[in-house]
């Protein structure tokens, strides 16, 4: 699987920082690389960022992908954004204020719900990629006061998560 990573911030080497932790996780290394700039995200003026390029196989590697990027986050000083977009255009983003004063157990739950984001499990014969069938909500907290990456779809994409048409009367 090929996610593009960008970060957005107060730190304007934060790309360049955020690939030099990635590739500080031996199961990382090698599949971390600068991707160029990407383009500006609708409705906004100005110059691209940088970003990365991700590839990661399916299976573990998305759960250590995802348990860096919520540590590289939670290190941040200031603002900071981590957008990761999988190759449907769905748009997963981190930010500082979502990670700030979360508990251990709160990191650890946040980071599998990103890698679940990044690697999604393949749909039930159902059509329900939630073995509970509860869709995850879109960057909500959940209700033990956890918060969700933030996850969107891009214009011409898939419908987000949860969105099954008008509500039932």
């Amino acid at each position: 699987m090929r996610l593009v990573v960008t970060t957005r911030g107060s730190d304007p080497g934060g790309t360049h920082e955020l690939r030099r932790w990635l590739a500080g996780e031996p199961r990382l290394r090698g599949r971390i690389r600068k991707g160029g700039d990407a383009a500006p995200p609708p409705g906004t003026m100005g110059a691209g960022t940088d970003a990365l390029i991700a590839l990661l196989e399916p299976g573990g590697v998305a759960a250590v992908f995802a348990g860096a990027v919520v540590a590289w986050v939670q290190s941040r000083r200031g603002s900071q954004t981590v957008t990761v977009t999988r190759p449907d255009g769905t748009e997963i983003t981190i930010t500082t204020t979502q990670v700030k004063g979360l508990d251990a157990r709160q990191t650890a739950e946040l980071a599998q719900q990103l890698a679940a984001a990044v690697d999604p499990p393949s749909a039930a014969p159902d059509g329900d990629p939630e073995p509970d069938g509860d869709p995850e909500p879109d960057g909500n907290p959940e209700p033990d006061g956890n918060p969700e990456p933030d996850e969107r779809r891009r214009p011409g994409g898939r419908a987000e998560p949860g969105d099954a048409g008008p509500p039932a009367s």
